[in-house]
């Protein structure tokens, strides 16, 4: 039985994913290290800890590997931070999971401080039990520690939940100890690399999540002929549901 939702929030909740490739891609060229802005957009929703040994080797880390990690992110909040915003009926959908009986809970990659202002930003403090960022975990995604321990505040098991996000890195953190996750294309990743990640459902953004909200994973157990069945990916192509779940894009996702 699905008890809580737990949500990324970067590239899911808030459109900020340009944004965090653009201050990363300034922090590598700062440091002497050219990264392209797309080599370094499709990293993001790893932290640090993930992403900067990707482009430095062991010598280069080891000099300014932190020094870079820093300068990213005073980059990110002094340029970038007032330009993020929350992406269409975000805090209608995280309304709509209490009403149905589900927690909500964020786990994400970001810095402790970045989340509290992106919780403000898309005015959903009040509507979230339980909050992870990076600093409660030893590795970040696509290592599962982030979910796992928004599983232990919440206090329940893998299974009871559903994590929704953006990238594949999500999905593969959720898979690793046995969760469920819902795609989102607001980040701008493929429906195939979330599908191949994991994915169970695969939905443009918040907005068509809500909309499709009782066909969707997060509805959890529907009665069906007197019997209970978990509902995974059920909208049928074809018709109008369909195309209010599926048919959008990301940028109608975005809000105003």
């Amino acid at each position: 039985m699905i008890r809580a939702a737990i949500f990324d929030i970067d590239g899911t909740l808030v459109d900020s994913v340009d944004l965090h490739a653009s201050a990363w891609q300034e922090a590598f060229a700062k440091f002497g290290h050219e990264v392209t802005f797309q080599e370094a957009r499709s990293q993001i929703g790893k932290g640090g800890d993930k992403l900067v040994p990707l482009f430095l080797d062991a010598q280069a880390q080891q000099d300014h590997g932190d020094a870079l990690e820093q300068w990213r992110g005073e980059r990110f909040k002094s340029k970038y931070m007032s330009m993020v915003r929350p992406f269409a009926a975000v805090p209608e959908l995280l309304q709509r999971v209490p009403d149905a009986g589900l927690r909500v809970a964020v786990a994400s990659s970001a810095k402790g401080d970045e989340l509290d202002i992106y919780l403000e930003i898309a005015g959903i403090g009040k509507l979230v039990d339980e909050v992870t960022s990076s600093a409660d975990a030893k590795e970040s995604k696509p290592a599962p520690d982030i979910f796992k321990v928004a599983l232990e505040k919440l206090g329940i098991p893998a299974t009871d939940a559903v994590a929704i996000g953006d990238s594949p890195y999500d999905a593969q953190a959720a898979g690793k100890i046995g969760m469920r996750t819902i795609g989102m294309l607001c980040g701008g990743f493929t429906e195939a690399s979330l599908r191949a990640s994991g994915c169970v459902a695969v939905y443009p953004g918040p907005g068509a999540l809500l909309a499709c909200f009782d066909d969707s994973p997060l509805a959890g157990w529907r009665r069906r002929g007197g019997q209970s069945h978990a509902t995974l990916d059920p909208v049928v192509p074809g018709g109008t549901m369909f195309a209010q779940c599926f048919g959008g894009t990301r940028a109608a996702e975005r809000s105003n």
